[in-house]
């Protein structure tokens, strides 16, 4: 008998578990997916020079990590389901059927649904593991060919995650029905939070900014004693300005309303304060390129933080406003409030907004992470590939450092002949093979160790032209006099030109060079040939590089066949034995070795993961966001039912009932969905302007432009999928 009203209540309630099922399965289709490549019966055609241990590894710690949050989801989900059938499960009690048996019903109900969300997402996840498959092909530069392919322990990995989490969640929602008293389950569903106008919410929030802005302050006018100079330009006076009197500003006013009992008013002042703050801290990165003020790396991550918090307390005051904003435009302009049924459309809203600000204001800030973790994704994971195309140029790189000698004895010029003969005795053959030096242009600059003021160092002519031609660049000539500079590909064009004007001419223990005509160059060819600190480097004639002092000596090499897996750790291992990195005494020379075939296969595998649970992470926390906002709406259908028939008797046409639906169903979604997009594009805008020159060199515009442009498109094609199905749902409800 309960078998048969089981499923007699399932078949009844498909609508409510609609959004569940859609959800599991899109959950479990991406746990699938993203762990089928770490499947002990996974071997991607990748070849000998690529190992995938540490990408299969690390993903399957990477999925599980992700996949907890989805715990949370079900737990919401399951409360959702108990709150919305709990009338249904009073009147049970009330009929005489024991709690316990309603209990292990609704468990079973739940637990069931979870089950046939598994099995299709398990049969979707087959499908998308294939997608997986291609990015990881793409990845190694690798041809793909679709291969549809069951992987038994990722099956059983899936299985067992999903069914335990099932079963806890289900068991701790059955036990909680169970210990229910009847009249607690009649009034659940009528249970909203506490008006926020009365609650604790906003005092401990504002409470908590005030903290941090104690700290702002502090650090600003720190930052105004040690690095102010009135020589700045105007934008650069400002910004000193804004960091130290905003924060101060925001405090004192903040404690006039609040002794005065305006919180409102305090709300209202401190997200003026907050926004201007924000434009002030968004402006430092660009000042310290131009300028190099505030003290280095530690202050932007100081000042990132300062920009979170206001981010974060500007949502919280956006949502705390919401009703009161709504409400003012409504008293402003009556001529829209009472146009056809704007005034029952704004009675709605209104209602619910003072009742589910925090709800609002915490799925706002889980969006904002959403899209962040996708569009720091592409950045990342484009700046990590872009990267690793500049510092594995060659196959083979050997490169000496001079910082840990403490006399020019110290430096020794040598061949590195074992590397030679591991090549010989492994048939390894080369196409190129450059050995070259690199010198100081004067020697009295060998002790300048300070960090930031490392010498620039100069390389032969015929030594660079050499390296040139290993990468495919054309030669270059100098006349007798003259001499050349190379640049990394992550200089700014600013630093190039401030230093060309300083360095037009250079002092060498040959003499007085100048610079040549047109003789600034930017191509990629490796970074070991820079000095510590530095991202230039002369070019000297040989000549003058007879007279000079060596510090260095370089080894690049390009092999015929690429160096597999095996043999570059082999190499590796027996270069470092000979040569070691650190020296043994604590001084003398630093000896590096660096094979693409390792550099490729440790940058991949990390960029992959990376990249991998960043975008499974931002879905499934935009999963959670629309999943909860769409049950939120579904759930006060029931509530909204009576007030909508009421309308049907009045007169209003079905038609207009359903667009005061989709306004509504538009201004719920919008509100967090619209916030967070503006929270997320000020804090990218910052994070981007950080990492600017590195975009450029690595990314490029376009490309980042590209990338970006999908992923929007996959995350509004979300978007629109839930807010339909929660459209159509709504309306089957009311009707």
């Amino acid at each position: 008998m309960y078998a048969r009203l089981i499923f007699k209540n399932m078949k009844r309630s498909v609508k409510d578990y609609l959004i569940y099922l859609v959800t599991m399965t899109v959950c479990v289709t991406l746990f699938y997916a993203f762990l089928s490549i770490s499947s002990n019966d996974y071997d991607p055609p990748i070849g000998a020079e690529y190992d995938f241990t540490m990408l299969s590894d690390g993903m399957k710690l990477t999925v599980c990590a992700v996949a907890l949050l989805l715990l949370f989801l079900i737990r919401f989900v399951s409360r959702y389901m108990l709150k919305s059938r709990s009338k249904e499960f009073a009147v049970q009690a009330v009929l005489g059927m024991e709690q316990r048996a309603i209990a292990g019903m609704f468990f079973a109900e739940t637990f069931f649904m979870g089950m046939i969300a598994l099995v299709f997402g398990i049969v979707l996840g087959a499908f998308g593991s294939q997608f997986i498959t291609a990015m990881v092909m793409d990845s190694y530069g690798k041809e793909y060919e679709l291969v549809w392919t069951l992987f038994p322990d990722t099956v059983l990995w899936t299985v067992g995650f999903f069914a335990l989490s099932f079963g806890v969640v289900g068991f701790t929602s059955a036990h909680t029905l169970q210990k229910s008293k009847t009249i607690e389950l009649f009034s659940a569903e009528k249970r909203n939070e506490a008006d926020v106008r009365t609650g604790r919410f906003m005092p401990v929030i504002i409470g908590m900014y005030a903290v941090i802005m104690i700290w702002a302050l502090i650090s600003g006018i720190r930052k105004v004693y040690f690095y102010y100079d009135p020589r700045l330009i105007f934008p650069a006076k400002l910004v000193f300005l804004g960091i130290a009197f905003v924060p101060g500003m925001m405090l004192l006013g903040n404690g006039i309303f609040l002794f005065r009992k305006r919180l409102q008013k305090a709300v209202v002042y401190s997200m003026i304060c907050s926004i201007i703050h924000i434009v002030t801290v968004a402006c430092v990165p660009k000042m310290q390129q131009n300028f190099v003020f505030f003290g280095g790396a530690g202050a932007l991550n100081e000042f990132m933080m300062f920009l979170l918090a206001d981010l974060i307390f500007l949502v919280c005051a956006l949502m705390y406003l919401a009703g009161s904003m709504i409400t003012v435009w409504k008293e402003h302009f009556p001529h829209c409030k009472y146009a056809g049924t704007n005034l029952f459309f704004f009675g709605q809203i209104l209602s619910k907004l003072r009742t589910t600000t925090k709800t609002m204001t915490l799925i706002c800030l889980t969006l904002v992470l959403s899209i962040v973790l996708f569009i720091s994704s592409i950045v990342l994971s484009e700046w990590a590939l872009g990267y690793l195309d500049i510092r594995s140029l060659y196959d083979i790189q050997i490169s000496s450092r001079y910082n840990d000698t403490t006399d020019e004895s110290q430096i020794k010029e040598i061949g590195y002949e074992n590397v030679t003969d591991f090549l010989e005795e492994n048939e390894i053959e080369t196409t190129h093979d450059c050995l070259f030096s690199l010198y100081l242009p004067e020697r009295n600059t060998f002790h300048d160790r300070v960090k930031w003021e490392f010498p620039v160092t100069a390389m032969a002519l015929s030594d660079y032209n050499a390296v040139r031609e290993m990468v495919g660049f054309p030669e270059i000539r100098l006349d007798d006099g003259g001499f050349a500079m190379q640049w990394q590909t992550v200089a700014t064009e600013e630093e190039r030109e401030a230093f060309v004007m300083e360095h037009r001419e250079v002092q060498t223990d040959a003499g007085t060079l100048k610079l040549a005509e047109n003789a600034v160059y930017q191509d990629a060819i490796g970074e070991t040939v820079y000095n510590s600190y530095t991202n230039v480097i002369y070019i000297f004639p040989d000549a003058v590089c007879d007279r000079l002092l060596s510090v260095g000596q370089n080894r690049y090499i390009q092999t015929k066949e690429t160096v597999t897996f095996e043999q570059a750790k082999k190499l590796e291992a027996l270069f470092t034995e000979l040569y070691p990195e650190e020296p043994i005494s604590g001084e003398g020379m630093n000896y590096y070795i660096r094979l693409k075939t390792l550099q490729v296969n440790s940058t991949i595998a990390s960029n992959f993961l990376m990249k991998a649970m960043m975008i499974y992470g931002a879905i499934v926390l935009m999963v959670i966001c629309l999943t909860i906002l769409s049950l939120q709406q579904l759930l006060d259908a029931a509530h909204y039912k009576y007030r909508f028939g009421v309308l049907l008797k009045l007169g209003v046409e079905r038609k207009e009932i359903r667009r005061l639906i989709l306004k509504q169903l538009g201004v719920w979604f919008g509100i967090p969905i619209g916030t967070a997009l503006m929270i997320s594009a000020v804090f990218l805008i910052y994070f981007i302007g950080t990492v600017a020159a590195q975009i450029d060199a690595y990314i490029g515009s376009a490309e980042l432009i590209r990338q970006i442009g999908v992923t929007v498109g996959v995350l509004l094609a979300l978007l629109f999928c839930y807010f339909g199905v929660t459209w159509i749902l709504f309306q089957k409800n009311i009707e």
